[in-house]
């Protein structure tokens, strides 16, 4: 694939950042806060970038996931 998610370097950032987003909080807070990122982009001259906005869902769904083993295991 020509547009490969992880290669632009920022895009790890917007992955890694997400993970304990989505463990402390739900994947509608990453939502929020994917969606938020790119709003800003695009008001400060910037463009709204899906693959941006796709890495950080993704490390939220990483760390939603770590939050339901973890409730799981003490439940």
């Amino acid at each position: 694939m020509k547009h490969w998610i992880f290669t632009d370097p920022t895009r790890w950032k917007h992955f890694l950042l997400a993970i304990p987003i989505g463990l402390v909080f739900t994947i509608l807070c990453v939502l929020g806060v994917a969606s938020g990122m790119e709003f800003k982009d695009s008001q400060w001259g910037g463009r709204w970038d899906w693959l941006d906005w796709l890495a950080t869902m993704l490390g939220g769904l990483v760390g939603q996931a770590v939050q339901a083993v973890i409730v799981l295991a003490v439940v």
